[in-house]
């Protein structure tokens, strides 16, 4: 079996499976400040960010981009410090918030969270102190010692108190690691330089300490060796012994002397300082004697961030690897370790001691017996009271300490050893019950206050019952820290504490009986109870039941607490408490009405029996409350005509809670009732809520009982509002029947919703004395003839007077044109004409007469406004159809007169006169109207003369539209008569412009010829020739080149071009021509024509420069290169030399380029044409030239033209500009293409180019120049990135051995790499397997294993493969690789050392599977491996399947220990196949989970005595007595019977054992089970069974000790009796002398008493129906409304 460690070791996580890059896990990128987070700075991509890990969900990583220096998480929070150059800053990332900002004047060297609200920030002088708190700036704590100058700062301590500060720091001298510290102390002021590499504050209390000392612990390692070293800083508290300074040697082992200490944790629960070591050693120390606990390698890596591990008080840490480790006790073995394997009992006992821990149980009580027997019962006092766990805390302990006698002056042993367990801490129970006893006998009940205030005693319900008679309220404080309910609740009650109970009993989770409590404290007093009543149900769940509470509260008559209560209970109106509601409101009816109406008022309940309550209500006079319960339509008629015992306002109100029928019939009830008294109410009622009950419905209501004063009030209150057309006539029908007119006439002239004819009618039929509702009726719906008709024909004249004059002046037309229909007298009208005053449609008038043919009777009237200087349209309007009908020179009136309208007399001459109309509308510029008459009349003249004039282009457009069928007619007039005649150039323009914008070409052309070519005023207008030949472009190209040879004032540029873009190529050549501009012509030529010969032709009449270089563009477009260079060349033009080089290229025109570039070259000096020259004759292989060009002033770019003869095979050309240039790099290629392979090494050398030497060794491995292939490789191997590629190529020619030798000549190499031993390795793995063994032994750490794995596994190389997965610790896969292939791969120490590691504990039973197949023998040293991994009840029924139950004896008793049911069964069963009965007895009283009852039936039937007996003793465990009595009955095993029936405690049972032995004439047996069943036997028939076996002797001392039982309890009942007849004299003495006190008031009742009933408290005055003037009587609740 492995040994027992005194740590537990611990993987957390693995940072780079949660993404993290392996380049970021270290000291300038990771930071850890304590054991909740780890925050990494990484660069992902081109982002900055930083990773924070909270390690309580560390599956989660939070991500942010942030740029930053360093990040340091805050220990306790998620608040996050930053620094960037000298600028600090700290966030809150959980409010996303900024909390603190500064700027350093120094820079920050190293900074560390030294608090949870304070930063230590060290710069290169000094040291300060940053509290994120406030808006403080960093305080300097201390200036830098000079011993750490050029140190790095690793790490910044301090002490608890920050009174002391650590600053440490390394440096690299002599060939090691020197540690450099500086120890400052804040009080002093005084700084200390110390060697030391690691350290740590720490806070310890020795042994008789009160106080803790602050320990300075540091580690060093020095030239000399390694020490640990711990000393107290500062003074000795107060009362403290100083602490003795330990310096002990710190190990480190022969493989590493380079190591030394990097960090340092102490934890203080266990006292154990942790040291750890740059190799990844971890050292644990005690810190009180300096003692190493244990020491061994955790890690590989170096762990270069630590923190402490608070959960464990433990050290946590990082590894360079990713690996987050934590290390600390394993508290169930560093005892036995420090005992067992370290040898040093002392230390265990302290360890043991100190920190509690178990291990050490024997060496206490070994030392314990060794005190106690020298009588140093003082020392075994505190070995007792300081063994951890208690286990020297017993009653054993108590009992020795009793047993002895206490020596002549001095406390007894058992004080003493209660005052030792006193001065350190608690008693238990029993230790407080036993020191209790003695203490209360003596009456010291102060100490035992004392010890309860300070807590050291541990409280049961014993020593509350011994207290209890002394001091009840001590006694309720025990039971309350003892826990115990119900003695806590009888002691609140009989202390009367009533109000503590219910918060206690919720407090504890405890149900007493609540009614019967209630009870009990109704008894003391009703408003008690009214207390602890609410108390009861104040929670959403009620302690009690309510109905049983009221019960309560009714069996007294306590009216007044139980509404109280009620109204407290309920206030939530919860519908399941509607009958209590019914209830409460039922009693209050009955006794307080008003209370009752009260409650009502408020309307605090809903749910009770409103029925009921209503019946109630009426009998007690509450009529309001009654109507507002009652349903029944019966009822409420019954209860609502009695309006005058109602509140009127609530009444009307009270309608709107019913039925729009109810209301109906309740509003009849009340009108048939009392009409004259209801009708007002009535009216109310029906005026608000006439919406809903139908106003027809009311009208027929108040009809039927013929009140139309109720209608009028009525309809009054809603006509305003309503839009209903009825109303509006009822209304005014009932104004009239009521004699209100006025009301008539103010409807009648604001409602819009009646129907008027109805209402005119009736106003007729009505006859009122004044007409005026009728005239505003037919005034406002337009009835005006027929009410002229009416009055005129009823001779009421002076009506249409008082309407036209002062009602309406605006109806006079219409009532004139009545009066003419009724044949009125012509003076009359003209005398109403002539009299109203007021303004009216002239309009209207006119129409009016004129519908009549009366309009001369307007003449007059008409002249007279007419000299008023009147200047209505209208008026002159109707002036001028006057003067038209009668030809009164109507000309004249319409040209000179400015105040008609002239569409109207218009529209009114085109009938009559067309000429007329045209004046009329041209007057009033009516166009459209004009066109008409025009156009209808053949006016083409004059409509032609006007447009001209008019100058408006819309209605040009108008006129000249294509459908417009007089369009041809009036063009003619326009361009025969219109145009010709005027001198106005605009609307000539305007004109010309209205043609074109019609799109008529022919017709513009005809216009324009005859202004610009028949020598008028316009004939050199520029513009208009523009147009002109524009115009024939477009329209007419016969007649272009005529305009273009006749006309000269034109722009002949944009003509030209206009002319292009119409394909009239010859016409722009001869306008370009005409006015000399020669490159626009011979662009015409090149580009429209395409005529190159005439362009060229062209060219050498001009001689001109621009013409030739135009010529050579095109010829160069149209591929004539030759042609195109001599043209260039005749136009001496050098800047289309990119056309010209890019053309002569695609055609290897390179002599001709050759003359261009050198013509070119004479007049730039351009970079690109000296280039291009220089590549004209490589191509032309003038060599000589071109080095003489290169070797001189040149600005070309010589490196590109050799990139050009490199890819174009002129190797020979490249060669000597990439030589001019020495471009080495290209220079190699070239060399290489030309077969020079030692020259292209050297060109390699010379560029150190990992592309070029790529290059260079690809060529000599094709041509198998292998030394000089592997010169090149040794250059490109070192490149990570270009491994991969070289391997491919060597593999992909077959060259295996010429790689591998390359490769292992690059191991030694000073920049060897990873991918280097990782690619060597596969190549091993498929060529030369059997050095691969070797090579990863060597090198496996620096081999990629991963991808090694992979190789080895295509391979087959089963046990490198093992090898592999060990070392990457994917130990499943290790597993299975050699249980797959167990002949190649599987090794039992190998296999034994990483089965534990594994983490798929699948493979735990495939490995048993494996062991029982392959290596059977050795299974139980594997099962012993696995053991405290296995689930032991699958490997049981695993091995029971392949039923090798006995070859895994050995495994099954090992872990027998830890009780699993299935061992138990097994290894049962495995014993009782050996008939080892004792194994199996033991086995089944030290381990009781099993099927006992299966196991008993199984034994019963066994052929061995021995296990029939075990059955029974199985059976008697699992309480079936008679199960197991039988089986030992029929094995005789009497005695066995007789002590399972006496543990029984069934009296039949063991009556039936013995008459059993009788049965069988065992009379002994007998005898003695009457003394073993003693307690179940009865006398009688242990008698009888006597009398009749005459067994007298065999039972006369059971008899014996029946009478003597049976005499001492009757002597004690007659004691009882005379104390209770002598208690019963004393108290019938005191009554004599004493008055009688009353019963239920004069004492103190608790609930201890019986049952007393509750006597019922007298009614008080109040209850009951209400008498005017009374005052309710006050409660302790509100019921004001």
């Amino acid at each position: 079996m492995s040994q027992i460690l005194p740590i537990r070791f611990q993987e957390h996580l693995q940072l780079q499976a949660l993404g993290v890059s392996a380049a970021h896990i270290g000291f300038s990128y990771l930071t850890m400040e304590s054991d909740k987070f780890i925050c990494v700075r990484e660069k992902v991509g081109e982002q900055n960010q930083v990773v924070i890990i909270d390690l309580a969900d560390p599956t989660n990583p939070i991500r942010r981009p942030i740029t930053a220096d360093s990040a340091i998480m805050n220990p306790a929070s998620k608040v996050i410090a930053l620094k960037a150059s000298r600028t600090l800053q700290i966030f809150n990332m959980e409010m996303k918030s900024k909390m603190k900002a500064h700027t350093m004047t120094d820079d920050v060297m190293f900074w560390k969270w030294i608090s949870v609200n304070t930063i230590g920030l060290v710069t290169d002088t000094a040291v300060y102190h940053w509290s994120m708190e406030g808006d403080s700036q960093p305080i300097k704590m201390f200036d830098r010692h000079a011993s750490l100058a050029g140190c790095q700062i690793i790490n910044y301590r301090t002490d608890e108190q920050q009174k002391w500060l650590l600053l440490i720091g390394i440096s690299a001298q002599q060939n090691r690691v020197v540690g450099a510290m500086q120890l400052f102390s804040v009080e002093r002021k005084v700084s200390q330089p110390i060697e030391g590499h690691a350290a740590a504050f720490g806070q310890f209390t020795l042994e008789g300490n009160p106080n803790p000392s602050t320990l300075f612990c540091f580690s060093v390692r020095g030239a000399a060796g390694g020490k640990l070293h711990i000393i107290e800083v500062g003074q000795p508290a107060a009362g403290n012994q100083p602490f003795t300074k330990k310096a002990v040697d710190v190990f480190f082992p022969p493989e590493a002397q380079t190591d030394f200490p990097v960090a340092m944790q102490i934890g203080a629960k266990y006292g154990i300082i942790y040291l750890i070591t740059k190799y990844g050693y971890i050292h644990l120390y005690d810190i009180e004697t300096g003692v190493c606990v244990y020491m061994n390698r955790i890690s590989a890596e170096t762990i270069f961030v630590t923190a402490a591990h608070e959960s464990t008080s433990g050290i946590i840490g990082v590894n360079k690897k990713g690996q987050v480790l934590s290390v600390c006790v394993e508290e169930e073995n560093i005892v036995s370790y420090a005992s067992n394997v370290l040898q040093n009992a002392e230390l265990a006992l302290r360890l043991a001691t100190r920190s509690n821990l178990p291990g050490a149980e024997e060496l206490l009580t070994r030392k314990f017996n060794t005190l106690f027997s020298q009588g140093s019962y003082t020392e075994a006092a505190k070995v007792a009271a300081s063994a951890p766990k208690g286990v020297l805390r017993t009653a054993d302990t108590i009992r020795r300490f009793q047993s002895v006698s206490a020596a002549p002056g001095q406390a007894s042993p058992l004080l003493q050893y209660f005052g030792v367990l006193l001065d350190q801490g608690q008693l238990n129970a029993l230790e407080a019950l036993e020191l209790c006893r003695p203490v209360l006998q003596q009456g010291r009940k102060q100490l035992l206050e004392k010890w309860l205030k300070a807590e050291k005693l541990e409280c049961s319900e014993e020593l509350g019952d011994l207290v209890k008679p002394v001091d009840p309220n001590l006694a309720l404080s025990v039971y309350l820290r003892a826990n115990v309910p119900n003695k806590v609740i009888q002691c609140f009650a009989e202390t009367g504490q009533f109000q503590k109970i219910v918060l206690y009993a919720k407090k504890m989770g405890y149900t007493p009986d609540w009614i019967s409590l209630l009870r009990s404290v109704m008894r003391a007093g009703p408003d008690q109870g009214l207390q602890f009543a609410q108390m009861l149900v104040q929670d959403e769940e009620p302690l009690a039941n309510i109905n049983q509470v009221v019960d309560v509260f009714m069996e007294g008559n306590l009216v007044q607490q139980c509404t109280s209560f009620l109204l407290d209970a309920l206030k939530g109106n919860k519908p399941e408490e509607g009958h209590l509601q019914t209830r409460l409101l039922e009693m209050n009816l009955i006794h307080a009405p008003q209370v009752a109406d009260a409650i009502l008022g408020n309307q605090m309940f809903t749910h009770y029996d409103r029925t009921h309550i209503a019946q109630l209500c009426e009998k007690a006079g509450l009529l309001q409350r009654a109507l507002e319960h009652y349903t029944d339509l019966y009822d409420i008629k019954r209860t609502i005509v009695h309006t005058h015992l109602l509140n009127p306002e609530w009444l009307v109100n009270f309608f709107g809670s019913l039925s729009v029928e109810d209301s109906v019939e309740c509003l009849r009830a009340m009108l048939a009732a009392n009409l004259r008294q209801n009708l007002q109410l009535a009216v109310q009622v029906a005026s608000k809520y006439h919406e809903q009950l139908g106003t027809h419905t009311l009208l027929e209501l108040f009809e039927s009982f013929k009140s139309y004063e109720g209608l009028f009030y009525f309809l009054g209150s809603i006509v305003n509002f309503s839009q209903d057309l009825d109303v509006h006539y009822k209304y005014i029908q009932a104004a009239c029947k009521t004699g209100q007119i006025k009301e008539v006439e103010r409807i009648c002239r604001e409602s819009n919703c009646y129907d008027p004819e109805r209402v005119k009618n009736f106003l007729k039929e009505a006859k009122l004395t004044d007409q005026l509702p009728l005239i505003i009726v037919c005034d406002r719906f337009d009835f005006v003839h027929d009410l002229v008709l009416y009055l005129y024909r009823n001779n009421l004249q002076k009506y249409i007077e008082i309407y036209v004059q002062k009602v309406n002046p605006s109806r006079l037309p219409v009532v004139l044109g009545g009066l003419l229909d009724v044949d009125c007298s012509e003076d009359v009208m003209k005398n109403l004409l002539m009299a109203v005053k007021g303004a009216f449609s002239t309009d209207d008038l006119v129409a009016e007469v004129e519908k009549r043919n009366r309009l001369k009777l307007l003449l007059p009237w008409l002249e007279s406004r007419l000299a008023e200087g009147c200047e209505e349209p209208a008026t002159h309007n109707a002036v001028a159809k006057i003067y038209i009908d009668s030809n009164n020179n109507p000309e004249r009136f319409l040209r000179e007169n400015l105040c008609y309208d002239s569409a109207v007399v218009g529209k009114y001459c085109e009938k009559r006169d067309p000429h007329l109309a045209f004046v009329a509308y041209e007057r009033g510029q009516c166009d459209q109207e004009l066109i008409k008459v025009c156009n209808e009349n053949s006016l083409f003249k004059s409509e032609a003369r006007y447009l001209v004039r008019r100058k408006d282009p819309e209605l040009w457009a108008g006129v000249l539209e294509e459908d417009n069928p007089y369009r041809r007619q009036l063009i003619d007039q326009v361009v025969q008569t219109a145009l010709p005649e005027t001198q106005d150039p605009e609307e000539v323009s305007v004109s010309v412009k209205a043609f074109m914008t019609a799109d008529l070409p022919n017709e513009l052309i005809e216009l324009l010829e005859k202004i610009v070519l028949d020598n008028s005023v316009f004939s050199e207008h520029r513009n208009l020739q523009n147009l002109l030949i524009l115009t024939a472009i477009k329209a007419d190209h016969t007649r272009v080149m005529e305009y273009i040879n006749r006309l000269d004032n034109y722009d002949a540029p944009d003509i030209a071009n206009i002319a292009i873009s119409n394909q009239l190529y010859e016409e722009a050549f001869a306008i370009f021509k005409k006015f000399d501009v020669n490159t626009s012509a011979i662009q015409v030529l090149i580009e429209h024509i395409g005529n190159l010969d005439r362009a060229y032709e062209f060219a050498e009449q001009c001689g001109e420069a621009g013409v030739w270089s135009q010529l050579a563009r095109a010829q160069l477009q149209r591929e004539l290169v030759r042609d195109a260079i001599d043209s260039y060349i005749r136009a001496e033009e050098p800047s289309a030399y990119m056309e010209v080089v890019s053309a002569a290229s695609r055609h290897n025109n390179w002599e001709e380029l050759v003359k261009y570039l050198q013509m070119a070259r004479g007049k730039s000096r351009e970079s690109y044409i000296e280039t291009e020259l220089i590549f004209a004759l490589a191509k032309t292989s003038r060599l000589a030239e071109l080095e003489e060009l290169i070797n001189g002033p040149t600005n070309a770019h010589i490196q590109q033209v050799g990139d050009r003869c490199f890819e174009e095979g002129m190797y020979e050309a490249a060669k000597l500009l990439y030589d001019n240039v020495s471009n080495f790099a290209r220079l190699a290629s070239t060399l290489v293409r030309l077969g020079e392979f030692q020259a292209a090494v050297d060109s390699s050398r010379k560029a150190n180019s990992t592309r070029t030497w790529k290059e260079v060794c690809f060529a000599c491995v094709d041509g198998e120049e292998f030394r000089l292939a592997q010169i090149c490789g040794l250059h490109i191997v070192i490149h990570a990135d270009e491994l991969e590629e070289l391997i491919n190529y060597y593999q992909e020619r077959g060259f295996f051995e010429e790689l591998i030798v390359l490769l292992e000549a690059a191991l030694g190499l000073e920049r060897a790499h990873m991918g280097m031993f990782t690619e060597l390795a596969i190549l091993y793995s498929k060529y030369k397997p059997q050095k691969m063994r070797e090579h990863l032994e060597l090198f496996w750490s620096r081999v990629n294993i991963p991808k090694v794995l992979r190789a080895a596994e295509a391979a087959h190389l089963w046990a490198e493969l093992v090898f592999l997965y060990d070392k990457y610790e994917e130990f499943d896969n290790a597993i299975i690789t050699m249980t797959m292939h167990p002949t190649d791969a599987w090794k039992e120490s190998a296999f034994k050392e990483i089965i534990p590691k594994v983490a798929n504990v699948e493979l735990y039973y495939k490995s048993l599977q494996f062991y029982l197949e392959y290596k059977p023998l050795l299974l139980n040293d594997l099962l012993t491996v696995l053991a405290p991994r296995l689930d032991h009840t699958r490997a049981v029924s695993y091995f029971t399947k392949m039923n090798q139950l006995q070859l895994v004896k050995p495994y099954l008793r090992s872990v027998q220990n830890q009780n699993n049911q299935a061992v138990n069964e097994a290894l049962n069963t495995l014993l009782t196949q050996e008939e080892d009965y004792q194994g199996l007895r033991a086995s089944i009283d030290a381990y009781d989970n099993f099927d006992s009852v299966g196991l008993a039936q199984a034994l019963e039937k066994h052929e061995l005595l021995e296990f029939r007996r075990i059955a029974a003793y199985l059976y008697r465990s699992n309480a079936r007595w008679t199960q197991s009595v039988e089986l030992c009955k029929k094995d005789k095993l009497y005695k066995d019977a007789m002590q399972y029936a006496a543990e029984s405690e069934a009296s039949e049972l063991a009556e039936a054992l013995l008459q059993w032995f009788l049965e069988e004439g065992r009379r002994e047996c007998f005898a003695a089970c009457l003394f073993t069943c003693y307690p179940l036997l009865h006398p009688d028939l242990v008698l009888e069974l006597a009398w009749r076996h005459n067994l007298t002797d065999f039972t006369m001392p059971y008899f014996i000790q029946v009478m003597r039982e049976y005499l001492t309890k009757v002597d004690v009942l007659a004691e009882q009796v005379d104390k209770l007849e002598e208690a019963e004299s004393n108290r019938n003495k005191e009554e004599e002398v004493q008055e009688p006190a009353p019963v239920v008031y004069g004492q103190q009742l608790m609930l201890t008493a019986g049952p007393t009933p509750i006597v019922p408290q007298p009614g008080y005055q109040g209850y009951g129906y209400a008498t005017p003037g009374y005052a309710p009587p006050t409660y302790g609740f509100n019921v004001q409304p």
